[in-house]
Parts: structure tokens; sequence; C-alpha cells
């Protein structure tokens, strides 16, 4: 056994869909009886400082930057992830690091390749079914891949050792063990329509969904919508309701998104990999409009594995010759009137929930941060 105290490090974030599963297995392993002292490395993003800090973990800024277009993209990409290395090279030595988590996102390689460098065990979470080009390339110095989606082995099977944990999910979307019972047959009780473009909202959603949505409605009598813009388009997206004299809850962010989702009836959402397994987890029967220009393509790659199980309707904006608000309003029109369907759907996204992940990756993790290793090397 090592002895010095464990010290678990979680490298990256960026986006809420690479940072909610690092936070979710450091919530599972803060209540284990002997608790390591945990640490995020990310970007300095205020949205990142905010939820770690909110969870009760240190956090610490480092530089980091996507690969841009023209010379001075490439000469900033190369500048922040090396200041970055030498960074989080200094600091795991310093606070001796028992284990490095990369969360996946270009913000994860420079803290993970330091990490390598000096013999730090490395565990990948990979939240896709195509990974990213961050898990490729940090894959040959990993311990550990966990992987959410049993389709990523087929990139990743000459690296290290990948397991299909399924993706970590915050404790409130817990999966529960059956799916939801029917709603009774009252017109009073009413049905929810949760829109996502994930935590940075997407335009195309934002713009398109509420006009599809006033096309039908009349169909929407009874149903409640709840729309996430992210933090840009919030005002906008509110005065296109108010113009399309549709009542909505339009927020930037929603807070409380566990107990929205465990009472809605449809999503329209992207396709990102912790989207789908908290609605996996809620079984929230979806509409999915993967994001056209993700890396890979693969919000599209998840989209068309959850709709090959039967619960999902994916509508890809490079596909259609229409607007997109008449794309949807076809596969809306059939899901809102037809709630047998959607039943069907709900239980087909249930089976794709993995209800043990966070505590799979956590329990990995910890015993990985136990192995005695030879570490900080010069």
């Amino acid at each position: 056994m090592n002895t010095d105290p464990i010290h678990i490090v979680f490298a990256g974030g960026g986006t809420a869909g690479h940072l909610f599963p690092g936070l979710a297995v450091a919530a599972q392993l803060a209540v284990r009886a002997s608790p390591p002292r945990i640490t995020f490395l990310g970007t300095g993003k205020p949205f990142e400082a905010r939820f770690v800090e909110k969870a009760g973990f240190d956090y610490v800024a480092l530089p980091s930057a996507p690969l841009a277009a023209g010379v001075r993209g490439v000469l900033r990409f190369f500048g922040e992830n090396f200041s970055g290395y030498r960074a989080a090279r200094r600091f795991l030595r310093r606070e001796r690091a028992s284990v490095a988590v990369g969360l996946g996102g270009y913000a994860s390689v420079p803290a993970c390749r330091a990490a390598a460098s000096i013999d730090i065990p490395l565990v990948l979470l990979e939240q896709n079914a195509y990974p990213g080009k961050a898990t490729r390339y940090l894959a040959r110095h990993a311990n550990s891949i966990c992987a959410a989606f049993d389709e990523a082995r087929n990139h990743l099977h000459e690296f290290g050792p990948v397991r299909v944990t399924g993706n970590p999910i915050r404790a409130g979307f817990r999966p529960r063990r059956h799916p939801r019972k029917p709603r009774p047959a009252d017109a009073s009780w009413q049905k929810r329509l949760v829109v996502l473009g994930g935590s940075g909202g997407a335009r195309a959603i934002n713009e398109f969904v509420p006009k599809a949505l006033y096309k039908l409605r009349d169909e929407l009598a009874g149903w409640q919508i709840v729309h996430q813009t992210g933090p840009r388009e919030t005002a906008a997206t509110v005065e296109l309701y108010h113009r399309l004299t549709l009542n909505a809850t339009v927020v930037p962010f929603v807070q409380n998104l566990p107990s929205v989702l465990r009472h809605a009836d449809l999503a329209i959402s992207r396709a990102g990999g912790t989207t789908l397994a908290e609605l996996a987890a809620t079984g929230v029967p979806a509409i999915l409009l993967p994001y056209p220009y993700a890396a890979d393509d693969h919000q599209r790659c998840n989209a068309d594995v959850v709709a090959a199980a039967g619960a999902a309707r994916v509508v890809d904006e490079r596909e259609i010759y229409e607007r997109l608000d008449d794309a949807l309003l076809r596969v809306l029109d059939d899901l809102l009137a037809d709630g047998t369907t959607r039943d069907a759907m709900s239980a087909a996204m249930f089976k794709l929930a993995r209800p043990d992940a966070t505590w799979q990756v956590a329990t990995m993790v910890y015993e990985l941060a136990e192995r005695p290793v030879a570490r900080y090397v010069a």
C-alpha cells in the first residue's frame, strides 16, 4: 500500500458533458469510509469553478487550448498546452497525486500527459460511442479506459484495457429500477416536453424548436414546455416564445434537471454522451438533433446507437431538404399524439441505463490509487 494519503486528481472539464461525470465519481469517492483528497484541474471557466466548489472539492485552473485554424491558433495551442503540462506536472508532484482521472476533451490533455510522464496511474472516462481525440491520444498511457458505449471498444482495442462501465451520472439521476408507470387517463394531468441544447446552448434548437411547436400548438394542449437555452440566448428565446404566444419555462440552465426529467414525457436534445446517460436513467424518449460540427461527428454516432435501440428518433440538420422546424414538426406530430409509442421508447431508453456506472468507476479509481507504484520520477 502507498503510505501517502490518497489524493485523486480529476483533469478536464470545458463542458458540462465532461465535467459532470467527474463530479459524479468524485461525490461517490467522497462518501467512502476513508475518503480521499480530491482536486479538479480545469480550464478556469467560471461554470467549472462554480460547480466544483459547490460540490466541496478543490479547484485549480491550468492553461489549455483547443487546436484552432491559422498560424496564431496553432501557436496558441502549443504554447497554452505546454504551459499547462508544466504547471500540472509541478502540481502533481508537489501535491503527491495518487491517480489522475481524465474527463475527456482538450482540457484534460495537459494534466493527463503530465501524470503519465511521472508514472502516476491514469484512468480515462470516454462519454461517446466514437472516442474523442483526447482519449485516442492519451489511451496508450492509460491504466484503464472507462467507456460509456460498447461501440467505443472498436476504436480503442489496440490501446490500454477498455471497460464498458457506462457514463457516470450525478446522484439525482440514479436510475429507477422499473420504467415509469403510465399516466392516468385524465386530461388535467399535464405532460412535459423538455428541450435541451446542452450547457452551452444550441442556436438551431433555440430558433427552430419554438417555431415547430407553434405549428403544433393545438396538439400541445395539456403539455408543459421547459426549454434550456444556454447562457447567451435566453432573452432572445423568451422573446420568440412570446411572439409565438406559446407558454414555456425558458431558463439558461436547468438547475434541478434530475427532477425535471423524472417527470418528462419527451425530450428534444443534442446527443452528447452525458445527456444521453441522463435521459436513459430517467427513461425519457427523445428526438435527437446531433450537433453537426461535433468532432469526428461523435454526436451522430451516439444518436445512432440510441435510435437503433428504439429509444429515440434522429433529425440530422445535414440530411434534410427543408427548414429544420418543418422536419421537426413531422416527428413531433407523431410522438405528441401517440402515448403508446412514447411508452415503448421510454422502456427502450431505460434498457440503455447503466445504474452502477458511477460506483464501478469510483471503485476502480480508488483501488488503483491504493496500489503501490513507482511515482514522481524526475
